[in-house]
């Protein structure tokens, strides 16, 4: 009997203009955590998918439980006990947690009905297996995108299953969240279950698995032991070289010219932000910190004009403007990079091209008020080229490209309007430690030719490395800033607790 619960050997994918999987080998023993990892497009999704049934593999052989299996769709995968998590959310956020939850395997009582009483019950248990203690009747769409993800961990586990695959599980998770993940983690393996795990985290890879593979442009690098190898060994193997530091050096200069300048913003939710007022330099990037619910995303998008004002001014270059909604952001040269790119970001079904260019069509119109093509094509070229955007044409559909390639698209698509102002929400979640260089390098250009960019990140390392200047809220409020000079971990953090229950310490108006 082979010591292995899953044995892909051999496999390959072609996608038209690039071939995403060439002779890729992989094998996971049951009741262990197999990391697997490589840089965005190094084809880890795409190889789970092959496994999982999303996608059908062009050669190769996948033996599950001893036997050869080759599942048509991800129903026959789960039937057969392969869960699957994946990276980028995908609920129905106008069904209830419970029926996310059982979609597709409701639990029938009399009359061949669905059983409701005990979905909620069943899905209650499962919420508080991993720690999110909600009501089952609640609509996806009042979740964070932690809470759910938290259910689809959730909805991972309710199958019965001997292999779970965990693509990013962790991305939009708080620290507390990612310990209770690991105590599941660590259940499961106790149950003789096998866990695939993806994720650019290293010390999460370090400290979890017991193997590791790496891939790198779609073809398999090797396999060892987590126990022999390190942050750095892991890197070398990702991206064929050292990358011997995390940051690019930075050369933007901030100027004394304030470019934006917010006072006393207040949300009419008294359970949001509340009489923020700070300023925006020339060239400068500033950092925002701060836990999970700190109201950070919420301020930024009343800024953009999606969300309400109860009060507050906004000045931009010493003029006071009024932003009611996006459109006038816009026209008052503001960008804004959401947090969640499959939700709100990209538009998967449509091109690179399309998608780079959809925030600035009125540029490209022609005679009679058509759209000149070869406008938008001169824009589309010159900022994928300037952004390395690694696609096999600007035709490509978007949503076949890596997640850091989509990230550089949506970059891509602000550019072309040449904001002064780049809010970025979370700009390398889910990216790996390579793409998120580049990004890094982008962002530092920017500052470099005058833009100011205002950057919202839940990595402490980003946090600390790209920022000229910090600013931390809590509970709704702006709790401090900090020079780059004096940022450390342990300020950042007693900043983003200052308000809360027992952490009182300090002025209120810092």
């Amino acid at each position: 009997m082979s010591e292995y619960i899953l044995e892909m050997k051999h496999i390959t994918k072609t996608f038209p203009g690039v071939k995403a999987l060439d002779d890729v080998t992989f094998k996971l023993r049951p009741g262990t955590v197999h990391a697997l990892m490589g840089e965005n497009g190094a084809g880890k999704s795409t190889l789970m998918k092959c496994l999982f049934g999303i996608y059908h593999r062009d050669g190769g052989t996948i033996i599950f439980d001893g036997k050869e299996v080759d599942f048509k769709d991800s129903k026959e995968a789960i039937d057969a006990g392969v869960s699957m998590i994946h990276q980028e959310l995908q609920p129905i956020r106008m069904m209830t947690i419970a029926e996310n939850v059982f979609l597709g395997n409701y639990p029938l009582g009399k009359f061949n009905l669905v059983d409701h009483t005990k979905m909620n019950q069943d899905t209650r248990a499962l919420l508080e297996e991993v720690g999110l203690y909600m009501d089952p009747k609640t609509l996806l769409n009042a979740l964070t995108v932690s809470q759910m993800q938290s259910v689809e961990i959730a909805k991972a586990i309710s199958h019965n299953a001997k292999v779970v695959i965990m693509d990013e599980p962790t991305s939009s998770l708080t620290s507390s969240e990612v310990e209770k993940l690991f105590e599941i983690i660590a259940q499961l393996k106790a149950k003789n279950i096998g866990i695939i795990y993806i994720s650019h985290k290293m010390d999460e890879i370090l400290r979890i698995s017991d193997d590791i593979t790496v891939m790198r442009d779609g073809q398999y690098v090797g396999t060892w032991p987590a126990a022999e190898m390190t942050t750095a060994k892991i890197i070398q193997a990702m991206v064929g070289r050292e990358l011997t530091s995390l940051f690019p050096p930075k050369t933007n200069k901030v100027e004394e010219e304030v470019v934006l300048h917010l006072e006393e913003m207040t949300s009419p939710n008294p359970l949001s932000f509340k009489q923020a007022s700070f300023d925006l330099k020339k060239g400068e990037v500033l950092g925002i910190g701060g836990l999970v619910g700190a109201q950070r995303t919420e301020l930024m998008e009343a800024l953009y004009g999606i969300r309400a004002l109860k009060q507050g001014k906004i000045y931009i270059k010493g003029k006071e403007v009024k932003i009611k909604n996006p459109a006038t952001a816009i026209a008052n040269k503001i960008a804004l990079v959401t947090e969640d790119r499959r939700f709100n970001g990209i538009f998967g079904v449509l091109s690179v091209s399309d998608n780079a260019a959809v925030a600035s069509l009125n540029q490209y119109l022609g005679a009679f008020g058509l759209l000149d093509d070869k406008k938008i094509k001169n824009v589309v070229d010159h900022n994928v080229d300037r952004l390395r955007v690694k696609t096999p044409s600007t035709k490509t559909h978007i949503e076949s490209l890596s997640g850091g390639n989509q990230q550089k698209v949506i970059l891509a698509r602000w550019l072309a309007n040449d904001p002064d102002i780049l809010i970025l929400d979370e700009p390398t979640r889910g990216i790996d430690v390579g793409a998120k260089y580049e990004i890094y390098q982008i962002i530092n250009n920017l500052a470099a030719e005058g833009k100011s960019i205002i950057m919202i990140t839940s990595e402490m390392s980003e946090l600390l490395g790209v920022s000229d200047r910090i600013m931390v809220m809590c509970e709704g409020r702006i709790s401090g800033f900090l020079d780059k000079e004096e940022a450390t971990q342990e300020a950042v953090m007693q900043l983003a607790t200052k308000f809360m229950t027992g952490n009182q310490g300090g002025d209120d108006n810092a």
